[in-house]
């Protein structure tokens, strides 16, 4: 908690997070919370912290949590504040997790093998913030998420980032044009990353959130309208999808 901005001891009680169980590499719990309507038309995962030194993106989730307990809405949520431990309590906080792997370049899309490294050397010019890993799924973290999207089933994805203060947005639908002051702007995909796995490859929709700074949080105010303005497009966009595929 104290390394997180915008947390409070009172906001993480009332998240009453749960340990799932995956760890990190260095043995660190992963935690989760579930929030349910009573007949829940969607199944939406909300994960933050998937690189440790986005603090902010770990902090929205859990400010999220408590919305999700105030505000009815017709989904299942499931939040993940926090997926990369090791990260946020290296010092100083890095992107990667403890063996060096960023998390979002680790994910099994077709010819990872091949693309992923190529674009890691001549793209980035092997940049060790943004190394895929030696094989996909090499990461305890990785593999947690994997094992969410196999046995959650989520309609929809929502992974939240810092800090380029925008939308990205892949998969099937309708993107959302925005969420409180964070347009969609849509940056391409890459290779391993999750948007690209879940969105293009698997069909779930995975709205990647940008958030301005990576040490902040958005006000109150702004982090509540965000929120808002996502129940609004899932009930207008995923929920009747998901109904006529039942």
């Amino acid at each position: 908690m104290p390394r997180l901005p915008n947390v409070k001891t009172a906001l993480c009680q009332k998240a009453q997070l749960q340990p799932t169980a995956g760890q990190s590499v260095q043995g660190r719990r992963i935690y989760f919370r579930d929030v349910s309507a009573t007949t829940p038309e969607l199944r939406v995962m909300v994960i933050g912290g998937i690189h440790g030194d986005e603090k902010s993106s770990a902090s929205v989730v859990l400010h999220w949590i408590q919305h999700a307990n105030e505000t009815p809405s017709n989904a299942q949520w499931r939040f993940i504040p926090l997926a990369n431990p090791d990260g946020l309590n290296a010092k100083p906080p890095r992107r990667v997790n403890a063996n060096g792997v960023d998390l979002n370049r680790n994910f099994p899309t077709p010819q990872w093998s091949k693309e992923a490294k190529f674009y890691w050397e001549t793209r980035t010019r092997r940049d060790p913030r943004r190394w895929p890993g030696p094989k996909p799924l090499s990461e305890p973290e990785s593999r947690f998420l994997h094992e969410q999207l196999e046995t959650f089933k989520p309609n929809l994805i929502v992974s939240i980032h810092a800090p380029y203060g925008l939308l990205d947005y892949d998969g099937p639908s309708v993107p959302p044009p925005k969420l409180g002051r964070l347009f969609l702007d849509q940056v391409g995909i890459f290779p391993g990353s999750l948007g690209n796995y879940a969105g293009v490859h698997k069909g779930v929709p995975v709205v990647t959130i940008e958030l301005p700074n990576a040490l902040l949080t958005p006000t109150d105010a702004e982090m509540r309208q965000m929120w808002m303005d996502l129940l609004r497009w899932t009930h207008d966009r995923l929920a009747p999808v998901a109904a006529a595929k039942q």
